[in-house]
């Protein structure tokens, strides 16, 4: 079973704000409340082929893994993806305007899950949509509060 979770949010900031500060993965332990720190394996700035390290806490347990950045259309598009673990995932965001300095921000992750992850798949996805929906908001909240 794969996993395929969309997650979807308007935010009261012009998309160059939002696309800048969620892009940037020395800020995701601000918004991601599972990701405790970042290890930058390649030299900044983002771009295709950095590869980030993140230490999460998720279900319980302790995750280290490594994403690659694929693809990195400035304010439109990243797609980040990690092939290691029992878990590969693919994680993108997309950004577009919605209004007059609003931007509509999608958040998808999607992995196949391998040995007894497969198992718990339908648990994991619904943990997975939770915690982006959160994610998300918190996002939200932090850049407008900032505006």
């Amino acid at each position: 079973m794969t996993i395929d979770v969309t997650s979807k949010i308007e935010i009261a900031r012009p998309r160059a704000v939002v696309a800048d500060f969620s892009a940037d993965p020395d800020n995701v332990p601000r918004w991601y409340v599972n990701i405790k720190s970042v290890e930058w394996k390649t030299p900044r700035p983002a771009r295709a082929g950095s590869r980030i390290a993140f230490v999460a806490q998720f279900l319980g347990r302790r995750l280290v893994y490594t994403y690659e950045i694929v693809e990195l259309v400035q304010g439109e598009r990243l797609v980040m993806r990690t092939a290691e673990g029992p878990f590969p995932m693919e994680t993108s965001y997309t950004w577009r305007d919605a209004g007059e300095g609003c931007t509509h921000m999608t958040l998808r992750n999607r992995g196949a899950p391998t040995g007894f992850s497969r198992l718990v798949a339908p648990f994991v996805a619904f943990a997975v949509r939770r915690s982006t929906d959160r994610d998300l908001l918190r996002l939200k909240r932090i850049l407008e509060a900032a505006a």
